[in-house]
């Protein structure tokens, strides 16, 4: 059975571990290293990061660590963030999968 495991920012370490979900708690510098090790193992079917933890890792370089992944690598939005991440992450998902740059405005 695959698991689901999250990869957070060290001030959110007790939420997904209540849920009983394995978590890492890391800084921005440590994502890719914890995520080329986590995404290698064929055991998790799903990995959850935190957006806040994205911003050290080009983006080509993220989409290549999705790739080599057996499960599913989602990048969650920040907890307490405004609408404005949420709009970044939603157009980031947008232009990834139709390869085009598109504004949203509401």
């Amino acid at each position: 059975m695959k698991t689901v495991l999250s990869v957070t920012a060290r001030d959110a370490r007790y939420g997904f571990g209540l849920a009983g979900i394995g978590q890492y708690t890391v800084d921005a510098g440590e994502l890719e290293e914890i995520l080329v090790r986590v995404a290698a193992d064929r055991g998790n079917g799903l990995i959850m990061i935190d957006e806040r933890l994205i911003s050290g890792i080009a983006e080509e370089r993220l989409r290549e660590m999705e790739r080599n992944c057996a499960g599913v690598v989602v990048v969650l939005p920040s907890p307490g963030d405004g609408p404005v991440e949420a709009e970044d992450y939603a157009t980031r998902l947008i232009r990834r999968a139709i390869g085009y740059h598109v504004r949203i405005r509401l």
